[in-house]
């Protein structure tokens, strides 16, 4: 009995805990009185709870209270100097890793170009060797490692932290989890790439204060975040958000997962290049053969966003389509999880001016009215650092709501 008591007590101190850090990251500056009350715990639970985490370093106390009646309290904040953490983002052609300090500051970022034809292994350790190097600078401004956090483009088994299918990698079950743990001695967190981004968005940028969103991530391929109650929705293997693999057009071009006319075969900007490169070549005159000095093969999305901006009608229309099959899509998601906000992430985020008014049209025009009443639409607020943003995020988030240092206290 005196067994199950105390585990009750150390369950109970970490719950409140895990409130009180959770206050401080979306309230501070706040003082003990006004933590108390928020929380609804008693003053003398909230001073041994804030001297606890004033111990371990992860809050700080600053000014005095101003403007108050009665006696001023200290007002208290996470403190910056907590920790880092580091984010990685490994994408079908790119390496991204940052390093933050304990509120998200960034200290130190690294983006490099890769190529997913190159090997395996090549690929993971110069992403390791990133992560070394963004760990040794926060070492060396004396902080103390909290976790590194890797967002990868696919199906994630979280149990076993393994990658088990990254279709436009062509990667099957990658034990990332176990390979960095053999390297660095620290937590280390493996989510998909627009989960990721999610909680990203949903603790630093756009969709703070909003615990029912659905992010929108487009890179080579197009995936899903989705935000329920405030915690990401993984479903029951977590495998949930793979919406980028709806299908929506049965005939369609066949997609790198293997099926025929997946959703993101449509919108993704690989949808947009080949659009423009079928109009390109019928000799169509456009301000994207200027951008990219002629060679249809050497066509980015920034040139047709570039040219759009520039009020070019091919990139202009090209955006138009797209956001249109986006449209499409987004009704569907907005009919069954009914969410407050849609985020508009990753390269398409660029031309979210062409595009997020196309896909609010028609949301109107074909969505059921009552989900889309008070929906709003934005643009990611980290563009393409926003799942490099949410792996740091996935570090934070595992202390903030589960803070296991309170394992080590008598």
């Amino acid at each position: 009995m005196a067994i199950q008591t105390t585990a009750d007590q150390g369950f109970i101190r970490k719950f409140n805990t895990a409130i009180i850090l959770d206050l401080l990251r979306r309230f501070a500056p706040l003082s003990r009185a006004e933590l108390a009350a928020r929380a609804g715990l008693n003053r003398s639970t909230v001073s041994i709870i804030i001297n606890n985490l004033i111990e371990e370093g992860f809050i700080q106390e600053t000014d005095l209270q101003s403007s108050k009646v009665g006696r001023p309290g200290m007002l208290l904040t996470l403190n910056p100097n907590g920790g880092f953490a580091v984010g990685v983002e490994i994408g079908v052609d790119f390496i991204s890793v940052i390093l933050t300090d304990f509120i998200a500051n960034v200290l130190w970022r690294e983006r490099v170009f890769s190529n997913p034809e190159d090997d395996q292994i090549h690929i993971l350790d110069c992403a390791s060797e990133l992560t070394q190097k963004a760990i040794d600078i926060g070492v060396e401004q004396g902080l103390r490692p909290l976790g590194i956090g890797i967002g990868v483009p696919g199906l994630v088994d979280l149990k076993q932290g393994k990658l088990v299918f990254a279709p436009n990698l062509r990667w099957t079950n990658v034990p990332l989890r176990l390979m960095w743990s053999q390297r660095f001695d620290l937590p280390i967190f493996i989510e998909n790439e627009a989960n990721a981004a999610a909680l990203g968005e949903y603790y630093f940028g756009v969709a703070r204060g909003k615990d029912n969103f659905i992010y929108l991530s487009a890179g080579i391929g197009l995936g899903g975040g989705i935000i329920i109650d405030g915690k990401l929705f993984r479903g029951s293997s977590g495998y949930a958000g793979e919406i980028g693999h709806m299908t929506i057009d049965p005939d369609g071009e066949l997609c790198g997962c293997g099926k025929r006319g997946c959703w993101e075969t449509k919108v993704g900007p690989r949808a947009v290049l080949q659009h423009v490169r079928n109009i390109l070549v019928e000799g169509t005159p456009s301000l994207i053969n200027e951008l990219s000095e002629g060679h249809l093969d050497g066509i980015t999305f920034n040139n047709v966003v570039d040219a759009a901006k520039l009020a070019d009608s091919v990139a202009v229309d090209a955006l138009k389509d797209v956001g249109k099959y986006l449209g499409i899509g987004v009704v569907n998601l907005i009919n069954i999880f009914n969410p407050e906000l849609i985020v508009l992430g990753g390269a398409l985020s660029l031309a979210h001016e062409f595009l997020l008014p196309v896909i609010e049209n028609t949301v109107k025009e074909s969505s059921l009215k009552p989900p889309c009443e008070h929906i709003e639409f934005r643009a990611s607020g980290h563009g393409s650092d926003a799942c490099v943003m949410g792996a740091v995020a996935l570090v934070l988030d595992d202390i903030l709501r589960e803070p296991m240092f309170l394992q080590r206290a008598p």
